[in-house]
C-alpha cells in the first residue's frame, strides 16, 4: 500500500483522494485536446446529458476487457479479475497496474490520444474532470441500484445529476483519540460537539501530551482535513452556477480550525512519521484520519497498545459530516467490449465481492450490504468508520476542482501559520474560486 505525508506527518491514503495537483494550463491543454481527438462515439455527450444511458445487453459476454488499476488495488485485483473470469469463461479480463503518482497523466493523454483502455480505477475528485471531456460512458440504467451504496460514495460518479461511473471503495476520516490520556484528564466519552473536542485537546495536554491533537496547517491535501469542519457548521459549496467559498459558516469554520493553532494545542508541522510515533508513545493526543491508519497503530504499538486508543465519528455542530473519498471504476466511450466491461465493474460492487476486497487490500466497501456481516461488522472500530459513511460529503464534482483545492490549502496556511484572518483567507479563496470557474 503506497503512502505519502503531507506537512504534518499523518499519512495520506493510498491515493489522494484524486491524485496530484496539476496547474490549470494543463488541465485546460488537455480538455482542448480530447474535445478534438478523444474519438468517442458519434452522438457521443458530455457531462451533464439527460439522455439514459443505453442498458447492458442481457445473456453471457466474451471477449477481452483491458483494466487499469493503481496502487494496492492494482495489485490487489487479479484474483478478483479471476472469480469473474470463472463464472464468465469467454471473458478475459488483462490487468494492468499504474502507479497512482503517474495514473492522472496517464488516463489524459490516453483520453486525448484516443487509446483508453476498457476499464479504469479514477480516483474520486477526479471524475468532474474526466466527465467534463466527453471520455466517460454513462451508468447503464439498471445495472447497479445507488440505494445500495453510502449516498456520499454514490454522489462521487454523479456529475450535473448524471452518473459516469461505480462506486468501487471508499475512505472517510474520523477522530483517533488516546483513551488512557482522555480518562487521565476526566473525559470518559468521545467528544460530540466543538466544544468537546476542544475541551478533548486541552484535557490531552493537561495530562501530559505536547500536542492535545494534530490537525494539518495547510499545504498539499489540507482542505481534506478542513472542509469537513466547514460542512459540519453548515456551510454548502455549492451554489447554483458557481463556488460559495466565503460565507459565513465557512469563515467560523475557518477561525474553529485557526484556533486549535493559535492556543497551542495543534502543532503547525511535523516531521514525517512523527504522528505516528508520537502518538503511540503519548505526546500527541488526537488526530484525524482513515482507516487505514488502524494497522499502522497496531504494528507500531502491538497488540497492548490497542487497548489505549480509539476512534469516534466526526464532532458534530449543525451536521457531524466528514470528508468521503476512494475510487470509482469508470467505462470509456471508447471500449470496445462495452457490456462485458460494465459486467465486471458491476460484479466488482457485489457485497460479497467487496468482502473479499476489504480483506485482501483494507480498501473499505461502498456497498452498504458488505457491512453487514463478517470483520466488517464484528470489528467495533470499523464499524465507526461505515456509521461516518452516513455523514460524509465529497467536495464538489467539477472539472476544476483540484485547482480550487490548491486554493484553499494555500489560504488556509496563511491563517495558521501567518497571520491572515479567516475572512481574508475565504476573500480570496472565494476569488480565486470565481477567477479559475467550474469547468462547465
Amino acid at each position: 500500500m503506497t503512502r505519502m505525508s503531507h506537512p504534518t506527518g499523518t499519512a495520506r491514503p493510498r491515493h489522494p483522494s484524486g491524485g496530484t495537483r496539476r496547474a490549470g494550463a494543463v488541465l485546460l491543454a488537455v480538455t482542448a485536446l480530447v474535445a478534438t481527438a478523444c474519438g468517442r462515439a458519434e452522438g457521443g455527450e458530455a457531462a451533464g446529458s439527460s439522455v439514459e444511458a443505453e442498458p447492458v445487453a442481457e445473456g453471457p459476454v466474451e471477449g477481452t476487457v483491458t483494466v487499469w488499476a493503481m496502487g494496492a488495488e492494482g495489485e490487489n485485483l487479479e484474483p478478483l479479475a479471476e472469480l469473474f473470469m470463472s463464472e464468465n469463461p469467454d471473458v478475459d479480463i488483462q490487468v494492468t497496474a499504474v502507479p497512482w503518482d503517474a495514473a492522472h497523466d496517464k488516463i489524459a493523454t490516453a483520453i486525448a490520444a484516443g487509446e483508453t483502455p476498457d476499464v479504469s480505477l479514477v480516483g474520486s475528485t477526479w471524475m468532474g474532470e474526466f466527465a467534463s471531456t466527453g471520455a466517460l460512458d454513462q451508468l447503464p440504467a439498471g445495472l447497479i441500484d445507488p440505494d445500495d451504496f453510502f449516498e456520499g460514495s454514490f454522489s462521487t460518479t454523479e456529475v450535473d445529476g448524471v452518473a459516469y461511473g461505480a462506486p468501487w471503495y471508499t475512505e472517510t476520516r474520523v477522530l483517533y483519540y488516546r483513551t488512557d490520556l482522555a480518562e487521565e484528564a476526566g473525559i470518559t466519552e468521545a467528544p460530540q460537539t466543538w466544544d468537546e473536542l476542544k475541551a478533548l485537546a486541552v484535557g490531552m495536554q493537561d495530562a501530559g501530551a505536547e500536542h492535545g491533537i494534530t490537525l494539518q496547517a495547510g499545504g498539499t491535501g489540507s482542505w481534506q482535513t478542513f472542509l469537513p469542519f466547514a460542512w459540519q457548521n453548515g456551510a454548502e459549496l455549492e451554489g447554483q452556477d458557481a463556488l460559495t467559498l466565503d460565507s459565513p459558516e465557512l469563515v467560523e469554520a475557518i477561525e474553529y480550525y485557526d484556533s486549535f493553532f493559535t492556543e497551542g494545542l495543534s502543532p503547525t508541522a511535523l516531521d514525517p512519521g512523527a504522528l505516528e510515533a508520537g502518538f503511540v508513545d503519548g505526546s500527541i493526543g488526537a488526530f484525524v484520519s482513515g482507516p487505514w491508519h488502524m494497522s499502522i497503530l497496531d504494528e507500531q504499538g502491538g497488540e497492548e497498545f490497542r487497548e489505549s486508543w480509539d476512534v469516534a465519528p466526526m464532532p458534530e455542530e449543525v451536521t457531524g459530516s466528514s470528508f468521503v473519498g476512494g475510487g470509482d471504476l469508470v467505462v470509456f466511450r471508447d471500449s470496445e467490449n462495452r457490456d462485458a466491461a460494465w459486467r465486471f465493474v458491476e460484479f466488482l460492487t457485489r457485497p460479497e465481492v467487496q468482502q473479499e476486497f476489504y480483506a485482501s487490500a483494507s480498501a473499505l466497501p461502498t456497498n452498504r450490504t458488505a457491512w453487514e456481516s463478517g470483520e466488517l461488522a464484528d470489528d467495533a472500530r470499523l464499524a465507526i468508520f461505515g456509521e461516518q459513511l452516513d455523514q460524509a460529503q465529497s467536495p464538489p464534482v467539477m472539472a476544476t476542482w483540484e485547482q480550487v483545492a490548491d486554493a484553499i490549502d494555500t489560504e488556509l496556511e496563511k491563517v495558521t501559520v501567518g497571520d491572515l484572518t479567516a475572512q481574508d483567507a475565504a476573500t480570496a479563496m472565494q476569488a480565486q474560486a470565481d477567477a479559475i470557474g467550474t469547468g462547465d
